[in-house]
């Protein structure tokens, strides 16, 4: 996958609901390969999951293959090694996520949030502030 791709909507399109998705965010989707666009739309749909689901986490980052490399099955995408950061902290991050042929319409979508990730392993797993 290419996990170099950054969508510079991305985070103003976090406070959006996945429903009203912004076309120019559908636009910037499109323009990536298949795989990438399921990643990262999958990645979308759990900040917004978790930004409406948990108050006290404002998730502005997700990164599927970080403790583990995601498994992708047609339009399925199961990560069970992600992390997400919110106010600048990084939590690990299990999901699945399930999209429509075309990797935008998110259909299911699943997560579990673990443990918060001491600040001295964060080098070691490419993490950030």
């Amino acid at each position: 996958m290419n996990r170099l791709v950054c969508l510079p909507l991305m985070a103003a399109a976090i406070a959006a609901p996945a429903a009203a998705m912004d076309q120019s965010l559908v636009k910037q989707f499109e323009k990536l390969d298949p795989q990438t666009r399921l990643e990262q739309r999958c990645d979308t749909e759990a900040m917004w999951k978790i930004s409406a689901d948990q108050s006290s986490f404002k998730p502005d980052k997700v990164i599927a293959y970080t403790f583990a490399e995601p498994v992708v099955d047609a339009d399925n995408l199961k990560a069970p090694g992600a992390v997400f950061r919110s106010k600048g902290e990084w939590y690990k991050l299990k999901y699945k996520c399930s999209t429509g042929p075309d990797h935008i319409e998110v259909l299911s979508f699943n997560y579990k949030i673990g443990d918060l990730i001491p600040h001295d392993e964060w080098d070691a797993h490419y993490l950030y502030p």
